[in-house]
């Protein structure tokens, strides 16, 4: 009987606590949870198990003794706390828009799926090129895309791979990637490019801006080279010619080179990409 009388006051704290948002569909879409399960906890027929019941708590602000008060004494203690009006409970207009963009530019960017070398100078091996491998690929509605690089200090060091996931828009007439670092995340980057107007893509050019993977973390902003390799590869390979590159060395043409050189000229009031070899404006 006392389990029963719990459970009816976690059903009705719950369902005032879901009262805060536009919908019941909205908290189970944030939440993550079974809509028929939720409402077995709103009708008081079930109770959640101990993490679940966290999981509410972390999310509706509350600790977990708490929730499980008598109801009006809980009702009193939720209007002791303004912060939980809905006018300043968080929403998802953010990731609702940026879902929208993606939908829109999705068809513009599947002559862009497939796989990439990157090239740019590295931010924390000042001096080298680094070159890296960029997949992009259609996942569940969205161009998503990989990328990986390998590095390697010096002459006997073990190679490291680090490993990065992102989306990708094209946004009146550009491409925007945007990835964060998956191992130790401790990186988000951002990457424009020039899109290609040509009937088959080749070299995509534009900017990159991260930190360098180094004991300064210094933000650093760099001219960047994408040159497609196809739809299918030698992931093997292609992971093989992965790493970094001194100048001179005589695997990275001069036409990358000068793609991703980073000087400015004199006149240049601001630090600006580059358009790839052969590239003309236009649609």
């Amino acid at each position: 009987m006392k389990d029963t009388a719990r459970n009816t006051d976690l059903a009705l704290n719950l369902r005032l606590l879901c009262s805060y948002y536009k919908s019941i569909a909205e908290v189970c879409r944030r939440l993550d949870i079974n809509r028929p399960q939720f409402n077995r906890y709103l009708s008081g027929q079930y109770r959640p198990s101990a993490n679940t019941l966290r999981r509410l708590c972390e999310f509706f602000g509350v600790e977990v003794h708490e929730i499980l008060l008598p109801h009006d004494q809980f009702s009193r203690l939720v209007q002791l706390r303004p912060q939980r009006h809905p006018a300043q409970v968080p929403d998802d207009t953010l990731a609702t828009h940026l879902q929208q963009l993606s939908q829109a530019s999705n068809r513009a960017l599947e002559r862009y799926l497939g796989y990439y070398f990157e090239y740019y100078l590295s931010m924390s091996a000042p001096g080298r090129l680094l070159r890296n491998l960029v997949c992009l690929e259609q996942r569940k509605g969205q161009v998503v895309y990989q990328r990986t690089e390998r590095m390697q200090a010096g002459p006997g060091e073990p190679i490291c791979h680090n490993h990065y996931q992102g989306v990708a828009y094209l946004l009146t007439d550009r491409l925007f990637l945007v990835d964060h670092e998956t191992i130790n995340q401790q990186e988000i980057s951002q990457t424009i490019l020039f899109p290609s107007y040509r009937n088959r893509v080749s070299r995509l050019t534009g900017l990159k801006m991260g930190v360098s993977d180094n004991s300064e973390r210094m933000p650093c902003c760099a001219r960047v080279l994408y040159e497609y390799l196809g739809h299918r590869v030698n992931l093997r390979k292609a992971l093989s010619m992965c790493g970094l590159y001194e100048r001179g060395c005589g695997e990275i043409g001069p036409q990358i080179w000068d793609a991703v050189d980073n000087r400015m000229a004199p006149d240049e009031p601001l630090f600006r990409a580059r358009h790839s070899p052969g590239h003309r404006s236009g649609h």
